[in-house]
C-alpha cells in the first residue's frame, strides 16, 4: 500500500505529476473543515465539484474502499496455481474436453504468460473494480483538459487469430474466465461491441470530441476487454476504429481479440481502407500477435443430430409441425421486439421462447446485428424457412445470413431451419478471389460472371463463410443441442 501525507490542498498537483491523480482528482482549493478525530487523526472535509464529499485524514494510508471477496482474489502467490492453461489441464483430465494440438497448447502458453502478467501488475493496470476511480465519465473529460490523461497499461493485449472451430473463442474464454470477478473486465462479441459504441455515440452527440467520451466511458467500466470475432466489414465501423482504440489504448485498455482475418488482412478490399490503415498499425504496436495454426476444425467432431435442420424444397408444412412441437400449447401470434435507439423487430410468429422467420423476412430486408442481438434476447430458438443457395444474386443476404448465425451462435441459440443444401452446400458458389481463379479464371474479379456457376467473388465473405459453414455443423450436434435444452430447463 502506499503511504501519501496531505500537506497542504497544494500537494495534489504533485501527486497528479506522479500519476497518483486517480485518488485526488477532483479536488479543488478550497477550506477544510475539520469534522472527526479518531485514532490520533484529524478528518478532514474538502468540498469537491462534481463529486461526493471525500474525507481525507492529514496524515494516513491509502487502502481499498471497498473489501473484495477473498475466493474471487489472486494475489501474485497464487500465479503458479491459477490460469487457463492450469484450468485447461484440469478439464483435459476431467474428460471435459479433448486433448488439444500443439497449436492450442502454444497459445494457452500465450495466455497463461499474459494471465501471469496481468496478475501481477492488476495494482498498476487498475483493474479491480473497487479500488478505481469512481468518478463521473463527464467530470473526467472536463478534468482531462487541464491534465494530461494518457497512461498506455504496462502489459500488451493480445490478438488470436486463425481458421474456424480451432478453439480460439474457447481459449479466450478460459482466460477470462480465471480471472478475478471483481475486476474491470468484459468479454462481448464484435458486432455487439460496436452497437455499444453507436449507442453511445448517438447519446453524445453535440459533444467536442464523442469519441474520446465513449471511451472514456469503456475504459471506466472495463480495463481487460476481450472481443471475439473481430471482423471489420463497415465502413461506418472502419473510420472510428484507430481513433477509438487510439482513446482506449491510452486509458490504459488491454485489448484481447479473436480473429479469422490476420490483423493486415483486416478490411480487406473495403471502401477507404487507406483511412482504416493506422489502426492496423496501431493494433500490432499495442497487441502481441499470435496465429493459431491449428488445421482441425473441433466443431466437426460433434456427433450429428438428426431432426433440426431439413434439406429440400418446400418444406414449410414439416418446419411449422415442428415449431408448433416446441411451442406446446401456447398459441403463436405476432409480437414486437425492441431492437437499438426506439427501432423495433415485428416478428411474424412467436411463442414460448421460439420464433418463426421465412428467410427472406431476416436476410433480404435491411436489417443488421443489432437487429438480431434484439431478437434473441427474447427468443432462443429461430425456426427459419427456406434459406436458399447462395451465389451472386443473394451476395447481400449471403453477409446478413452469416451475421445472423453469428448472432446466434454468441447467444448459444437453438436453429430450427429449411434449406436448399447442406451448409456447406449453401456456400458453395461463394469462393475467394483466389478460389476463384483456381475454379474459374475468368471470374477472377467482381465484375465479371460466369453464368454456369453463379460464382460470388468476395474475399470477406469467402473467409466467413468457413466459419458459418462450422457453426452450423455445431448448432445440430447433439453435444449443443444438449447444453441448449439444459440452459433452458435452468
Amino acid at each position: 500500500m502506499r503511504r501519501v501525507v496531505v500537506e497542504s490542498v497544494w500537494r495534489l498537483r504533485s501527486a497528479f505529476r506522479h500519476r497518483n491523480y486517480n485518488q485526488w482528482r477532483g479536488f479543488v482549493r478550497r477550506p477544510k473543515c475539520l469534522v472527526d478525530n479518531n485514532n490520533g487523526c484529524d478528518y478532514y472535509r474538502i468540498p469537491v465539484i462534481g463529486e461526493i464529499d471525500r474525507f481525507v485524514c492529514s496524515s494516513f494510508t491509502v487502502s481499498r474502499a471497498l473489501s473484495t471477496d477473498a475466493a474471487a482474489k489472486v494475489t501474485i502467490g497464487d500465479v503458479n496455481r491459477a490460469g487457463p492453461l492450469v484450468e485447461y489441464e484440469r478439464r483435459i483430465a476431467a474428460g471435459e474436453l479433448l486433448d488439444g494440438d500443439a497449436c492450442q497448447l502454444g497459445t494457452l502458453r500465450e495466455l497463461q504468460r499474459m494471465y501471469d502478467e496481468i496478475v501481477e501488475k492488476a495494482d498498476v493496470c487498475q483493474l479491480d473494480r473497487y479500488a478505481s476511480s469512481q468518478k463521473s465519465t463527464r467530470n473526467r473529460w472536463f478534468w482531462s483538459r487541464f491534465i494530461p490523461q494518457s497512461s498506455y497499461a504496462p502489459v500488451k493485449g493480445l490478438y488470436l487469430y486463425g481458421g474456424v472451430g480451432t478453439g480460439k473463442t474457447m481459449l479466450m474464454d478460459l482466460f477470462f474466465d480465471q480471472l478475478p470477478s471483481d475486476w474491470r473486465k468484459k468479454r462481448i462479441h464484435f458486432h455487439d461491441f460496436m452497437l455499444n459504441v453507436h449507442s453511445r455515440l448517438q447519446k453524445h452527440k453535440g459533444v467536442a470530441d464523442p469519441l474520446e467520451v465513449v471511451a472514456g466511458e469503456i475504459s471506466d467500466e472495463s480495463i481487460l476487454l476481450c472481443v471475439d470475432e473481430f471482423m471489420v466489414t463497415d465502413v461506418a465501423d472502419a473510420l472510428i476504429l484507430n481513433r477509438l482504440f487510439g482513446h482506449l489504448f491510452s486509458s490504459g485498455v488491454i485489448l484481447v481479440a479473436t480473429s479469422n482475418r490476420a490483423p493486415d488482412n483486416l478490411y480487406e478490399g473495403g471502401l477507404l481502407r487507406d483511412l482504416f490503415l493506422p489502426f492496423i498499425s496501431t493494433l500490432k504496436e499495442r497487441c502481441i500477435t499470435h496465429q493459431i495454426g491449428s488445421a482441425v476444425d473441433y466443431r466437426k467432431l460433434t456427433s450429428a443430430e438428426q431432426g433440426f435442420y431439413f434439406i429440400g424444397k418446400d418444406l414449410s408444412g414439416l418446419l411449422n409441425q415442428k415449431f408448433q412441437e416446441l411451442i406446446g400449447d401456447h398459441k403463436a401470434g405476432p409480437q414486437e421486439v425492441e431492437v437499438v435507439m426506439g427501432r423495433t423487430l415485428q416478428v411474424p410468429l412467436g411463442a414460448n421462447g421460439c420464433a418463426y422467420f421465412k428467410f427472406e423476412e431476416l436476410c433480404e430486408r435491411p436489417l443488421g446485428a443489432a437487429d438480431y442481438f434484439g431478437l434473441f434476447k427474447r427468443f432462443h430458438t429461430l425456426a427459419l424457412e427456406g434459406v436458399p443457395i447462395l451465389g451472386l444474386d443473394s451476395r447481400t443476404s449471403a453477409y446478413r445470413f452469416v451475421t445472423l448465425v453469428d448472432v446466434m451462435y454468441e447467444n448459444r441459440a437453438r436453429l430450427l431451419c429449411s434449406a436448399e443444401g447442406s451448409p456447406l452446400e449453401l456456400f458453395k458458389r461463394i469462393v475467394t478471389i483466389s478460389e476463384a481463379q483456381h475454379e474459374a479464371p475468368r471470374t477472377s474479379s467482381r465484375s465479371r460472371r460466369n453464368d454456369d456457376l453463379d460464382l460470388c467473388v468476395d474475399n470477406e465473405l469467402g473467409f466467413a463463410k468457413d466459419r458459418t459453414i462450422s457453426r452450423l455443423t455445431e448448432m445440430n450436434s447433439k453435444e449443443y443441442l444438449e447444453q441448449h435444452a439444459a440452459a433452458i430447463a435452468e
